[in-house]
């Protein structure tokens, strides 16, 4: 699993500032992505020491982790959440553009699920068919519409 780019964000976990990490090799082919390059194999490997490194230089700068991506790389997404789990207390975020809710989900609190489809909108358009869930005790809770302006 590599990542091409991390950045600190305010938008993308309601509530939460975020480290989040774009991985790269995604298999969704999405029309309209932002990020058609991410689709390639690039980046760099990363490794629990490298995320340990991260979180080090960031650790009171941010309350959540977001892997942007890495649906060709559940299993590694996974090991990284139980690592993550295992050594910090930053709150896990996946953006994934995939339907179904992932296996291993449980080591999530937050979890995109849906490919962009450019007539329907982003996150921030209540017709989208993307959805954001928050992991509330094993039960997952729709918060999309915290995107929404009332």
């Amino acid at each position: 699993m590599k990542y091409y780019n991390y950045d600190i964000v305010f938008q993308e976990i309601p509530d939460e500032v975020t480290l989040a990490i774009n991985l790269t090799g995604c298999p969704n082919r999405c029309v309209g992505c932002h990020s058609p390059h991410l689709r390639e194999d690039i980046g760099v490997e990363l490794t629990p020491s490298i995320m340990d490194d991260l979180l080090a230089k960031y650790k009171s700068s941010v309350s959540c982790v977001c892997f942007m991506g890495g649906d060709a790389h559940r299993v590694d997404l996974s090991q990284m959440a139980q690592h993550l789990r295992a050594h910090s207390k930053v709150k896990i975020g996946w953006y994934s553009g995939q339907n179904q809710m992932p296996q291993h989900s449980d080591l999530f609190d937050y979890v995109k699920l849906g490919p962009y489809i450019p007539e329907k909108g982003s996150l921030k358009s209540n017709t989208t068919n993307q959805r954001l869930y928050r992991n509330q005790q094993g039960r997952w809770e729709d918060i999309t519409h915290r995107f929404w302006k009332h």
